[in-house]
């Protein structure tokens, strides 16, 4: 009897944002996911952040200076459950796609480098947060927690999402290849910062650490980039020449790797808008495997292990409703971890 191994069509997208305005962005996002459809892909990747656009402000200039943008960030950044997010929720439906949004995440007072995995029915297979913002992103942005180390079970395979430098933490990236991972989202936001100046920052690099992670995983890598606009420059940089060296418009290095670590399309100039399409076939992992399985055949757990907590890092805990499902564990369980004492008070972690 032979075995079916998902095969389909999968789009990453190098284009950039209305920045800094979420229903523009939204509306565009709209056209390229009806885009991709119409030519056959039954999943699509957006870039980090790439609602209402990444903050390249905070690498510009001061934190004072870099404050006149941060009211419209907020306001700009995505709500779930808000007619916004629907809007994308139903675009999925429409064109019976899965799309892997990256976005600002706005929950109460705070922001999160969210990746939103949304099912061709238009319902949510998951919500992810960045695990650590990487460096002055954390002025803008909260942290993640254990649960956003998870890979998903959907009809296209096992699928996670990780962004930007979260493919430079080793300890992350074995977390997701050993859950079995066939198809991953690597989110960038673009290569145009610091050009020249920082090599860590530029293309080469981070395209390697794509490239390294479809090798050492196994899987196929979407790796959506963005692109820097002229709009974008004459909002950020107006005419001051300093600034317009340290950001230039253009970045966008959208790229889908195979298992073997094969670019497997032609890539866009990096200045120009599109979706790059790759067809993917999930049998052909084994063959991958077959050489190297890291978290299987080609590890030695008698010498490296890896200990994975997935606890939700919820920031209000009902201390009674903690006490009762301790209870429930029973002695022989793991205990669970130490929070606050406090009672009666909602969680301010999202929905799972």
């Amino acid at each position: 009897m032979a075995i079916s191994h998902p095969k389909f069509r999968a789009a990453a997208v190098q284009a950039a944002p209305v920045f800094l305005d979420l229903d523009a962005s939204i509306a565009k996002a709209i056209t390229l996911i009806a885009e991709a459809a119409g030519n056959g892909a039954k999943l699509i990747a957006f870039p980090e952040t790439w609602l209402p656009g990444y903050p390249w402000f905070i690498w510009l200039d001061s934190p004072a200076w870099g404050m006149q943008f941060i009211q419209r960030y907020h306001d700009h950044s995505l709500v779930y459950g808000s007619p916004e997010a629907e809007r994308i929720a139903a675009a999925a439906k429409a064109h019976g796609i899965t799309v892997v949004m990256g976005h600002s995440e706005k929950h109460g007072g705070s922001l999160y480098m969210g990746q939103w995995i949304i099912g061709p029915d238009g319902e949510t297979i998951a919500q992810r947060r960045k695990l650590k913002p990487t460096h002055v992103e954390r002025t803008v942005f909260g942290e993640g927690d254990g649960s956003d180390l998870t890979v998903w079970d959907t009809p296209l395979g096992r699928v996670g999402a990780l962004c930007c430098w979260e493919h430079l933490q080793p300890l992350s990236k074995y977390a997701m290849y050993a859950q079995n991972e066939q198809v991953h989202i690597a989110a960038w936001p673009s290569f145009s910062l610091y050009r020249g100046g920082a090599y860590a920052l530029g293309p080469e690099v981070n395209n390697a650490a794509s490239r390294i992670y479809a090798v050492e995983g196994q899987c196929f890598v979407l790796a959506p980039c963005a692109t820097v606009s002229k709009e974008m420059i004459a909002t950020l940089c107006g005419d001051d020449p300093v600034k317009r060296q340290l950001l230039l418009e253009g970045g966008g290095f959208a790229t889908i790797y195979a298992p073997d670590g094969r670019l497997m399309h032609e890539p866009l100039p990096e200045g120009t808008e599109g979706l790059v399409y790759a067809d993917l076939d999930l049998g052909t992992i084994a063959l991958a495997k077959a050489a190297a399985d890291p978290a299987g055949h080609y590890a030695r757990p008698d010498v490296t292990r890896l200990l994975l907590d997935r606890t939700p890092g919820d920031r209000v805990v009902n201390r009674q409703r903690h006490m009762a499902e301790a209870a429930a564990r029973g002695p022989d369980d793991e205990p669970p971890t130490q929070r606050a004492d406090v009672t009666e008070l909602p969680t301010a972690r999202r929905a799972a």
